[in-house]
């Protein structure tokens, strides 16, 4: 359950950029629930994301602020109060300095990243449970990125691109390794999202590779379904764990660049 909430939304895929990600004054709220077998369908958390046009050290940059909390009456079962900071330069879109605060239970981690793209690298450091302090550099391509900035990078493809077969392998920065992920699209399809109604979709199934190797048999595995218009705003996200399943779906909104065109007519 470690780690559980926000990275369950935060860990999704994309490709290189081809449209505005970035949005000043865009809000996303979700609500998260959980299922199992003798468990009904239960909200466990809220999650909300939102960027805002900011400076960081002399440069303009695109600040995305994610935050994740269990609901009050849950708290007494795992408490969880997870941050993510990240910072992306405004002419590149690429993350300059991702940060990481998480409280859930009595387990406690933070970790930033500074990235230095003209040279490939990344600098990570990180602490767990308050034990020694832990840094390391390591080489990373175009294509690594932070969770956060893997989330924005999806709302750049080109929906005219995506058709049956498409595939796409992609990196994701973790403290000490850069893990392998494989998206594949998988159809359009209308979802029902609760208190909003009904949303034209572009569906996903994402797979990351295990923390062994880069095979991906026994890899966490979720799909996702984001609004088939130009926001591309994720709609729905399911993700298997040990027991049961996690869901998180899109419950409010504001600040989007367009009109919710997706969003099914009655």
């Amino acid at each position: 359950m470690k780690r559980l909430f926000l990275t369950t939304l935060l860990l999704l895929a994309s490709q290189l950029l081809y449209a505005q990600l970035y949005t000043n004054g865009e809000v996303l709220n979700f609500r998260l629930s959980y299922r199992a077998k003798l468990i009904p369908n239960i909200e466990v958390a809220s999650i909300t994301i939102q960027t805002k046009d900011t400076v960081l050290d002399g440069r303009a940059v695109h600040k995305v602020y994610g935050h994740g909390q269990t609901e009050n009456m849950y708290n007494w079962i795992l408490p969880v109060d997870d941050t993510y900071v990240v910072w992306a330069d405004k002419k590149s879109k690429r993350t300059l300095r991702f940060d990481s605060d998480l409280h859930e239970g009595d387990y406690t981690f933070w970790s930033t990243y500074n990235f230095d793209h003209a040279k490939g690298k990344v600098y990570t450091k990180w602490q767990s449970r308050k034990r020694a302090i832990k840094e390391k550099t390591m080489d990373i391509s175009k294509q690594g990125m932070d969770p956060v900035s893997l989330y924005f990078n999806l709302r750049g493809i080109d929906p005219a691109t995506v058709s049956d077969g498409w595939t796409k392998d992609l990196e994701m920065v973790l403290e000490d390794t850069v893990r392998v992920l494989k998206l594949r699209y998988e159809g359009r399809e209308v979802k029902k999202i609760k208190r909003l109604g009904k949303f034209k979709t572009l569906k996903f199934r994402c797979t990351i590779a295990t923390s062994t190797g880069y095979a991906f048999k026994d890899g966490t595995e979720f799909e996702l379904w984001i609004s088939d218009d130009r926001n591309k705003v994720p709609i729905y996200i399911k993700s298997p764990i040990r027991v049961g399943s996690v869901c998180a779906y899109l419950s409010s909104f504001e600040g989007l660049p367009y009109p919710m065109d997706s969003k099914v007519k009655n």
